[in-house]
């Protein structure tokens, strides 16, 4: 392959991995305010897929809880496999729109922001001897439920996706 070619579809890798992912369709025509969202008790269905093909499905319950100031958001995980594990997310808002977030494999800070009728959350996991870079798009569907799409880069390129949608926890009424 000429250098020129090779270098442009280098370039091109690149700047697929530097993008942010675009928000899901369809989405609401209202934007998402994730501090409402992601309060109380939701439920939630996603699976990671990598670029080698390999898919991991999981379900996750949610607890959020906000104080006005801070989103403390409990996730425990349900694998396919049967591995389990929890995670939990502190997002400060640090002004209208914007928020700093932390959690137990996070390197550093996330970063949150509103990005017009989506939220955008971009931060680092640790993940065994590797760092990697996690883009995640927030929105509301038009049935009122989250979905949430990421894409995973390592070292520049990316690795994989992640696509989970999470909804209200339904509670049926008690029976005589």
């Amino acid at each position: 392959m000429k250098p020129v070619i090779l270098a442009a579809a280098l370039m091109f890798s690149l700047a697929a991995c530097a993008t942010r992912p675009p928000p899901p369709s369809p989405i609401a025509a209202q934007p998402i305010a994730i501090e409402q969202a992601l309060a109380g008790r939701t439920l939630a269905r996603g699976e990671f897929r990598s670029i080698t093909g390999t898919r991991r499905g999981f379900d996750a319950t949610l607890n959020g809880t906000w104080d006005g100031r801070v989103l403390t958001l409990v996730e425990d995980f349900a694998f396919d496999d049967g591995e389990r594990d929890r995670k939990t997310w502190r997002l400060e808002e640090v002004a209208p729109g914007r928020f700093t977030g932390t959690r137990e494999d996070v390197v550093g800070v996330a970063d949150g922001f509103q990005d017009g009728n989506v939220f955008r959350l971009e931060y680092n996991v640790r993940l065994g001897d590797r760092v990697v870079r996690f883009r995640d798009v927030l929105a509301l569907t038009p049935d009122g439920d989250v979905q949430n799409d990421a894409t995973v880069g390592w070292a520049g390129l990316r690795v994989g996706s992640v696509s989970l949608l999470i909804r209200r926890e339904v509670v049926a009424p008690l029976t005589p």
